[in-house]
């Protein structure tokens, strides 16, 4: 195996990324999808250097433990497979019985190497059960925290806001452009809760392409600073760091797809979210 491909394991916490935290810092408790591996255990990793308490997250027991053994310190950790509904729901379920959290950061995702189109028990396309679906029954079900942080990449500029077939059931399958959907999906989500909850902060994320296991070996972006910008909103107290409805890369505000910040894109796709999982939002 390349080089680069260890580096998700074993990569430590850079001293300049928890210095940059030092100053206005206030402690946190934070729940992180997908932290048994890559971005989301670099930045369980960089939370807990600060001080911050967090709880990790595997797809099965197996994972579980690999999250906890590659995280020392963190709380605990719950196990769940996103790409079924029902142990999303379960999921969801272990995390409120472990109490309120300030952050939830939804990290978890699959990329978009998938050459043919998988199936989940659920009949949904792998990729937007995972990396779309779970995203939203998870911020339908879990009680509120107090930001929101949804992980998406730069290619959800090249993403579609077509509400047909988001499963992916009848249309030609094209796994980068399935991925490519989800991540724009992940920004409308974002957007979504920004608007309805306003005594919120939901933003989306695009770590940039860099060497983790999704990314490969090749990817040239920093490594270091891929989990810089969500462990930054989902605990600092920069003003830049409290807004919301925005979409961030290396902790500054950029552009992205305007179909994000419609709200007939994103009533639509909450509606079509709902409708699969037969999850609804909350009311208030």
């Amino acid at each position: 195996m390349a080089k680069h491909a260890y580096l998700w394991i074993v990569q430590p916490v850079h001293w300049l990324q928890v210095h940059y935290f030092c100053k206005n810092l206030f402690m946190s408790r934070i729940f992180i999808t997908g932290s048994s591996d890559g971005l989301g255990q670099m930045a369980a990793r960089l939370l807990l250097a600060q001080g911050h308490e967090v709880v990790l997250h595997g797809r099965n027991k197996s994972r579980t433990a690999d999250a906890l053994a590659s995280v020392p310190g963190a709380e605990t950790a719950v196990t769940g497979d996103l790409s079924s509904i029902a142990e999303t729901v379960h999921l969801a379920e272990q995390v409120n019985d472990l109490g309120l959290f300030d952050a939830v950061i939804h990290n978890a995702g699959v990329g978009d190497k998938e050459r043919r189109r998988i199936e989940t028990a659920d009949g949904l396309s792998h990729v937007f059960a995972i990396n779309s679906l779970a995203p939203y029954i998870l911020t339908c079900l879990i009680n509120r925290p107090k930001r929101l942080i949804y992980l998406s990449s730069g290619l959800h500029g090249r993403g579609s806001a077509d509400m047909k077939d988001l499963i992916w059931k009848e249309k030609k399958w094209n796994g980068l452009q399935a991925y490519s959907d989800s991540k724009l999906q992940d920004v409308i989500l974002a957007f979504a809760f920004a608007r309805k909850w306003p005594d919120l902060f939901s933003n989306a994320v695009d770590p940039g392409w860099v060497a983790t296991k999704m990314g490969g070996s090749s990817a040239p972006d920093s490594l270091e600073e891929g989990s810089l910008t969500q462990a930054w909103l989902a605990s600092g107290n920069d003003p830049k760091a409290m807004v919301t409805g925005k979409y961030f890369y290396h902790q500054k505000s950029k552009h992205c797809h305007p179909a994000a910040a419609d709200t007939v894109v994103q009533e639509r796709f909450l509606a079509e979210c709902a409708r699969i999982s037969g999850i609804t939002l909350p009311l208030s």
